[in-house]
Parts: structure tokens; sequence; C-alpha cells
């Protein structure tokens, strides 16, 4: 299934292409750095970079959005919110946070591929509040204690 996302292009993207999947089972679009000068990020630094780009997402949606596993792998360029994600009713600039959790400075050059983006349903919730909880058979073990470690 195909739905429509609305984008406007901003000038300092001018040039760039959309994001698009690289393959026809890919989950993820490839987001591009729309900077107009490399930006360099040392090693334990954050750096905001813009896409050019502004959506609108269909309601119901969200735009997660996630690291690039190569970069994450060759470079140590994280997502330190990942991952991140657009509200359908943000008519912003998409921006990526990108954190370089590797020992060397890592550049980053216009047009080049610095995230991953997911179109998702959302659901929505309400709370509840009640007196108890149902038992289960782990109750309120957590952190490790399933025995996985």
């Amino acid at each position: 299934m195909t739905i429509d996302i609305a984008v406007r292009r901003l000038p300092h993207a001018a040039g760039l292409p959309l994001p698009a999947y690289a393959t026809p089972g890919a989950a993820g679009m490839d987001l591009l750095a729309a900077v107009d000068a490399p930006v360099t990020v040392a090693p334990g630094e954050r750096a905001l970079i813009p896409t050019g780009l502004t959506i609108a997402l269909p309601p119901g949606h969200e735009l997660q959005v996630r690291p690039r596993s190569g970069l994450a792998l060759r470079h140590g360029i994280v997502l330190p919110n990942s991952p991140g994600t657009v509200d359908e009713d943000y008519r912003g600039e998409l921006q990526v946070i990108l954190l370089n959790a590797g020992d060397t400075p890592f550049t980053v050059e216009r047009g080049m591929r610095i995230a991953q983006a997911i179109l998702a349903p959302v659901l929505r919730a309400t709370w509840r509040e009640v007196e108890t909880l149902d038992d289960t058979a782990r109750g309120e073990g957590g952190f490790g204690s399933t025995g996985h470690r």
C-alpha cells in the first residue's frame, strides 16, 4: 500500500532528490543533508542537520526518523533520540540530530544520506485508572529479571 505525503522543498534543498526507498523491500526512505557547507561533528558532539523539507503527514500517521546502520558501524554516527518522531501536525523543517559516538571527527556533506524515515500508523490511547492490575507470571520483575542477560 502506498500513502501520499505532501512535501515542500525549501530553497536550501534545491537540486537534492526527495526521500525514496533504495530497494523494493526497503522499510525506510533515506533523508539527505541539505547543508550549504560541510559540517564536521567532533567525537562526543551533536549537530542538527537540516533536510530542507517540510511535510504534511496524513492523519493517523507519524514519521519515525532512525539512524543508518552503515554510519553507526563505520563512523559511530547515531541519533540520540532514536527513533525520532515527526507528528502529523508538525509543519517545520525536518532536521536530524546526529551524535558522533565514534573516536574521529565526521564530516557531513551536502546530499549525504544521514538518516532513514519510516512512515508508521499511530494508535490513540486513553488512560483508565484502576485500583489493581491483573496478575502475571512476571509480576513486577524488570530490568533483567527474566534471566536473559
